[in-house]
């Protein structure tokens, strides 16, 4: 396995202890959950660009990345809607939703035996979610603060529904061709 693919395991670990740590109520668990939250966003540009500037893509690479930044985002959402009683369970039904649909077209895609890799607007969309979750996590109580979590939120959900569209679009004609 190389680095990339570590990295992204790595990732992948953090998630539960993310969880685990948010969901408990202890003096700076907030603060604990942050860093963890942060490492894992931090390490999913790593294993990216390690892997572009050494030539290390991987089939498990392209599979399982985008799946660490799912679960890493979905959880995140989970536990705002338990916890965070600002955050819209709506916007967290979108994005997993979308999560599930682009799931299920790489599933036909790779028993055809092709890889749907990240799109720009998948990319983008991820970033806007993770700085998104980074502001519910900190979870300051002031109105410009407020302000600047609803604004990212609505991003994130624009931009949830446009990178759905352009995987649809680019990808349809993985439904109309035989294995």
């Amino acid at each position: 396995m190389n680095l990339p693919n570590k990295i992204t395991v790595f990732r992948l670990f953090l998630v539960p202890l993310f969880a685990v740590v948010f969901l408990l109520d202890f003096r700076g668990s907030d603060t604990i959950a942050l860093v963890i939250f942060v490492i894992a966003c931090v390490s999913d540009f790593f294993d990216g660009y390690i892997a572009r500037k050494n030539n290390l893509i991987t089939d498990f690479g392209k599979l399982m990345d985008p799946l660490a930044d799912k679960l890493l985002i979905c959880t995140a959402l989970i536990c705002f809607v338990k916890l965070r009683g600002n955050f819209p369970a709506w916007c967290a039904i979108l994005i997993v939703s979308r999560e599930f649909v682009i799931s299920g077209i790489r599933q036909v895609a790779a028993e055809k035996k092709k890889i749907i890799m990240a799109s720009f607007w998948g990319k983008f969309k991820t970033v806007a979610q993770m700085v998104m979750c980074g502001l519910f996590i900190l979870n300051l109580d002031f109105t410009g603060f407020y302000i600047a979590e609803i604004i990212i939120m609505w991003l994130a959900s624009v931009l949830t529904l446009l990178s759905l569209v352009d995987y649809i679009v680019k990808n349809v004609n993985i439904f109309r061709t035989k294995s």
